[in-house]
């Protein structure tokens, strides 16, 4: 490892795919940006994360995320969506107090759209954007792409990164599709856990 550099989880673990962890595949953290981080949360609140307790582990996922990023002291957001829309359920702050308990009424149901998930965060990331224009801004989409929708790539996102929660053995493979075309990581929820 380089002295005095962070290894970047999830590009090193997408890089690496199926693969065991070589030294090829580790990448590495830039130097903490001088205007912060932001890191927004996009949950997939749909019917379809609710077979196999896909939406159960994701908020297991979202907790640890919270945790680390307030350990960091970076700002954090959550938008939800599913059903018909999507609403912004924190931040953008410190998560400074954030536990379980606030994750327990985010519930699940209906379509999934995916495109007004995107646009929610997109709007969030610009406005943050403005406020902090040094700041670096990543997204985190967690899904499991049961959607049809091609939404752009939010325009202020420096980083992306697609948690893909789909299961079973007929996969539509939308999330991985999604990261190629945005040039974003791609991962599974174990790879992000360890």
């Amino acid at each position: 490892m380089v002295p005095g550099r962070r290894i970047a989880w999830p590009p090193t673990l997408a890089a690496k795919r199926h693969e065991r962890l070589r030294a090829e595949h580790l990448r590495f953290a830039p130097a903490a940006p001088q205007g912060g981080v932001l890191h927004c949360f996009v949950l997939d609140c749909s019917g379809s994360m609710l077979a196999g307790q896909r939406l159960a582990l994701a908020k297991g996922l979202l907790i640890a995320l919270f945790d680390r990023a307030s350990s960091l002291r970076a700002d954090a957001a959550l938008v939800c969506f599913g059903g018909t829309g999507a609403d912004l359920r924190f931040g953008p702050a410190v998560p400074r107090w954030w536990n379980e308990r606030w994750l327990q009424p985010v519930g699940g149901g209906g379509g999934t759209p995916l495109a007004a998930g995107m646009r929610k965060a997109a709007q969030l990331l610009e406005r943050a954007a403005r406020r902090k224009p040094a700041q670096e801004r990543w997204l985190w989409v967690l899904t499991d792409g049961r959607s049809s929708a091609l939404p752009e790539r939010p325009a202020e996102a420096h980083q992306v990164v697609f948690v893909d929660f789909e299961r079973g053995a007929l996969r539509l493979g939308r999330c991985e599709q999604l990261a190629q075309a945005w040039g974003a990581a791609w991962m599974t929820p174990e790879q992000l856990i360890g």
